[in-house]
């Protein structure tokens, strides 16, 4: 259980890491694997952070959020566009590109809704080669599988995160 002055205890429910010791393993594996596509690909780091961030946020992650904001700034992305992500159509933060990456993140993460169209499909096929379409599949398959983790067994506390 973590918690900081004035803040509400988060309980940890299961020690995913110790308990699933080699799932989790081939977790960091398939994290690895989707960076080596995105980097083959050249897919733009602060970019990556983004969609970690939005998938994150719809999925409700808080520790995924935590963790992919610090990565995010760490490399260079703007707290106002970090705080505009939650709203990002409506804001003039993002790119054509970072906007066509941004919905297909949406609806991939919202799978069992959207069943993702053939039109979200060619809007993101539109701005990224199919390479690049590949790569940003792994990273978003990667961060939803992370983020129902993390939402399901609490194992990692907001905050806990120290790159």
């Amino acid at each position: 259980m973590t918690t900081t002055s004035d803040t509400a205890p988060i309980p940890v429910r299961l020690d995913f890491d110790s308990l699933a010791a080699g799932y989790s393993r081939a977790m960091g594996h398939l994290d690895h694997a989707a960076t080596k596509e995105l980097d083959k690909a050249e897919i733009d780091p602060r970019l990556r952070e983004l969609i970690r961030i939005r998938a994150s946020q719809l999925n409700g992650c808080a520790y995924c959020i935590d963790m992919h904001t610090r990565d995010a700034r760490a490399i260079g992305e703007t707290e106002q566009r970090i705080y505009g992500l939650a709203a990002w159509r409506e804001t003039p933060y993002f790119t054509a590109r970072e906007r066509a990456a941004l919905a297909f993140t949406e609806t991939v993460t919202r799978l069992s809704e959207t069943h993702v169209p053939e039109q979200a499909y060619q809007d993101v096929a539109a701005e990224f080669s199919a390479l690049q379409v590949a790569a940003l599949v792994s990273l978003i398959v990667t961060i939803n599988a992370w983020n129902a983790i993390g939402v399901s067994t609490r194992a990692w506390a907001p905050g806990s995160y120290n790159p």
